[in-house]
């Protein structure tokens, strides 16, 4: 059974070229993966994460607002009795702030120039 993961821009972030790329390597790699789109609440993604029944969440963020919206997902997720979904972030994010976004329970931070291939590895081999 593949691995299912829904890929999401939270916030009013517009710029989805990295999220679309990050989905198309995982869904080349055998996943099944499920795009929710721009301008997403955590509410509205942590609801098709559960109405897909997905392993994990992969949240892509450029504007900064990181910081709030990860761990904002991660606390829904934990409302709904939900988690074991593993959530896992990318985009501009300062290696300052990833300490804290992995304690507020994100697994993985992904940065610019991570390559492709770390993200499949990463994710055949936390989820699969």
């Amino acid at each position: 059974m593949p691995i299912r993961i829904l890929i999401a821009k939270p916030g009013l972030d517009g710029h989805d070229r990295g999220a679309k790329v990050v989905a198309r390597a995982l869904r080349d790699a055998g996943c099944e993966v499920i795009y929710t789109g721009l301008h997403q609440t955590p509410e509205q993604i942590v609801d098709a994460a559960l109405e897909e029944d997905v392993q994990g969440i992969g949240l892509s963020a450029l504007s900064g607002a990181h910081m709030t919206l990860f761990p904002r997902v991660v606390e829904l997720l934990n409302e709904k009795k939900a988690g074991d979904i593993v959530v896992f972030g990318g985009g501009i994010i300062p290696e300052a702030d990833e300490a804290a976004l992995k304690a507020a329970g994100i697994v993985a931070i992904f940065g610019p120039g991570t390559s492709l291939a770390e993200i499949t590895e990463w994710v055949g081999a936390t989820l699969g």
